[in-house]
């Protein structure tokens, strides 16, 4: 078609979807960008206090594939880490693995994943309605805090436990208090808690990678610009460019060999093989009734909304990061996974502050795990639980005990004496009880009381009453027309 003189031609329909491509090309780009590639593997490695004792749990009691749930969870944190653009972190659903491993009442791996596929698409049906939105607004802040403090203080407390008493995962008891000396001792967690606060203090050195030209230090205030003139590096600067959590982690590997040289032996070449679970009608309401119904206030409340706070104070400017989109990915991840055998997975706000606590900064931080976790699988398969076996619960520990810390110092913004209050309350309860999902609704029922004691609150339930309503209808007389 002609087109009039000085007027430019119309650009084909067909070239808006490349620019559409380019667009996202260039956020995927942006949201696996770095500034230290070492700082990212340690930050990667924050959430194995949580992830590894589960998953060994589950694997020498229930059965659970370890190679599939590494294939599947891999997968995840790669496409997690490139949508999100943060270290969103892959976890084990707690409370579903808790009523899994109860004794003498434990779960089959069919209840196990018939549990994980209905929370998913609980879950997913709440992201994409909108309603999981709906519910991030209706919860105050305080409420949020109290969950993530009282999740954090948990974490804590068992890091503590591990750190100072043998554990026997398999079976879920504590045993009698750990030796000092050895190659899973007190001295051991001693030594590793020492060398984590001696290069990264109480975290306080923040790495900002947008953009990737300052590092602001707490103490000092001072700026440090690369595009300056280069100078020296001082024995200080250098000791805290160690990667804390990369190191206790290798560390962690080679007393594994150490403690037992046959594990070398024991493993075997060759891919994990996924293997789909039958489940009965019986296996589907023993998941939802012992599985389902209570995982899913505790994905909601930590999963979801927990998460996407957390993530906007550590990352304002990842605006992905919404509660539609992670109650979808959660889902999501067990609607697929869980078909196959996988473990149930969520996304932990525990997990996440152990990886930002420890380096990582971009979503290539769990990029790179995740990558490590598939080739594992394909290498090694289930065959890898004889390393995790003799991994050091200590050193576990220690990598629990500053993702819990972390955690709970997110809570540091409530300053008035009703936010303290209600963040406490909720902190107590959930702790006392070991349900978020009870402390949750003690502290909405707390911010319920507290804002109906408020003047106007009274003001409008008297109108509502017989009395007020006649009061209201009938006003005296005007003095200006008399």
């Amino acid at each position: 078609m002609a087109t009039e003189i000085g007027q430019p031609l119309q650009q084909p329909e067909t070239t808006r979807p490349a620019g559409r491509v380019a667009s996202y090309c260039e956020e995927l780009k942006d949201n696996v960008r770095y500034r230290s590639l070492w700082e990212e593997i340690s930050g990667s490695l924050g959430d194995l206090g949580t992830f590894v004792p589960i998953v060994i749990a589950l694997t020498l009691v229930n059965g659970l594939d370890l190679g599939t749930t590494l294939l599947f969870t891999g997968a995840f944190n790669i496409i997690t880490g490139a949508m999100f653009g943060v270290p969103m972190p892959v976890q084990p659903m707690k409370s579903i693995a808790a009523a899994a491993l109860t004794p003498g009442d434990l779960m089959t791996i069919p209840q196990i994943m018939a549990a994980g596929i209905t929370t998913g698409a609980i879950l997913v049906g709440l992201g994409a309605t909108g309603l999981m939105t709906l519910v991030n607004f209706l919860v105050p802040l305080p409420v949020v805090r109290g969950i993530q403090l009282s999740q954090g203080l948990a974490f804590g407390i068992t890091a503590v436990k591990y750190m100072l008493y043998d554990q026997n995962f398999a079976k879920g008891k504590q045993g009698a208090g750990r030796a000092w000396l050895g190659l899973d001792s007190k001295l051991l967690a001693i030594v590793a808690l020492c060398f984590i606060v001696l290069v990264s203090g109480a975290g306080e050195y923040t790495i900002n990678p947008f953009p990737k030209d300052s590092i602001e230090s707490s103490n000092s205030g001072a700026i440090i610009n690369p595009n300056d003139a280069p100078r020296k590096r001082t024995w200080i600067e250098k000791l805290r460019m160690i990667p804390t959590a990369l190191s206790v982690f290798v560390l962690g590997i080679i007393l594994a060999f150490v403690r037992d040289p046959s594990i070398a032996g024991h493993l075997r070449v060759g891919p994990a093989t996924p293997k789909i679970p039958y489940i009965s009608a019986r296996d589907w309401r023993i998941g939802f009734v012992r599985g389902t119904i209570p995982q899913v206030p505790l994905s909601v409340l930590n999963s979801v909304i927990a998460v996407c706070k957390l993530s906007n104070d550590l990352f304002p400017t990842k605006l992905e990061v919404t509660p539609m989109k992670v109650s979808t990915s959660v889902g999501l991840m067990n609607l697929v996974g869980c078909w196959f055998g996988a473990m149930p997975t969520c996304h932990g706000c525990g997990g996440l502050a152990g990886q930002y606590r420890f380096g990582a900064r971009s979503g290539i931080s769990v990029v790179i795990l995740g990558t490590f976790k598939l080739l594992l699988s394909l290498l090694l398969g289930g065959s890898l639980l004889q390393i995790l076996a003799k991994f050091p619960v200590a050193l576990l520990g220690v990598l629990l005990l500053f993702s819990g810390l972390e955690l709970a110092m997110t809570c540091r913004d409530q300053n008035t004496r009703t936010e303290v209050f209600i963040m406490l309350s909720v902190t107590a309860v959930s702790i006392a009880t070991s349900n978020a999902g009870l402390g949750f609704g003690c502290g909405m029922a707390l911010v319920v009381l507290l804002k109906a004691r408020e003047r106007k609150s009274y003001e409008t339930l008297w109108r509502l009453t017989p009395w007020g309503k006649r009061r209201n209808a009938v006003p005296g007389p005007d003095v200006h027309q008399v």
